[in-house]
């Protein structure tokens, strides 16, 4: 079970964290988590570049040191780049010392001011003690979850969840993985199309 829309109360009861980006600008916020991956990482990089967007990709330490050139790709095409852990833990099952250690060990490759939890489960006590490793982290979430992973969800109803909750300031998380692709595939630059003939535009993040 997962909300495709973040609820307020959530962004209320965890405001130390990054859910969104309020301006006056026509933005949206294009985030991939998992990547780099040989074959879907390139495939959306391509679509990003067709549709002039940037976007910001939070990076598995382990995938970036089996594919270094992705990853080269990815920053050399001028998109931003976030830390995603070296192992994909998940927090709440994760006692406090092994996720600081398994994110400085991800940091090492990706040297990034940019945390995203996986699957979004973090710990009080894990915010507090990665801030205080890395005073200029902000730890990013989001404000819609498109769903691409769940292969269970057809891509076209996929798409519209992400059209219906999406609006100016949203952060929209995708995966750049192997999982998500058939939808990511599909969604991707159907959602693109739609948002550039509504006048929107893709920045990465720049916090």
């Amino acid at each position: 079970m997962y909300l495709v829309k973040t609820p307020w109360l959530l962004k209320k009861l965890y405001p130390e964290l990054t859910w969104d980006i309020r301006s006056t600008d026509r933005c949206i916020y294009l985030t991939f988590d998992d990547g780099p991956i040989p074959i879907v990482t390139p495939a959306v990089l391509n679509i990003l570049k067709q549709y002039n967007a940037k976007a910001t990709f939070f990076c598995i330490g382990d995938n970036v040191r089996k594919h270094p050139d992705i990853f080269e790709q990815v920053k050399t095409e001028g998109h931003a780049i976030g830390n995603h852990t070296f192992n994909h833990l998940k927090g709440w099952k994760t006692d406090t010392q092994t996720y600081l250690d398994n994110f400085l060990e991800a940091d090492k490759l990706l040297n990034s001011p940019l945390f995203r939890p996986p699957y979004g489960r973090i710990k009080r006590e894990q915010i507090r003690v990665l801030k205080a490793a890395k005073p200029n982290l902000h730890i990013v979430m989001w404000d819609v979850l498109s769903g691409d992973f769940d292969m269970a969800l057809k891509p076209q109803d996929c798409l519209k969840g992400v059209l219906k909750h999406t609006e100016a300031g949203s952060m929209v998380v995708f995966h750049d993985s192997i999982k998500a692709f058939k939808r990511l595939e599909y969604v991707l630059p159907g959602a693109l199309e739609v948002w550039s003939k509504e006048g929107y535009s893709f920045n990465s993040l720049q916090l």
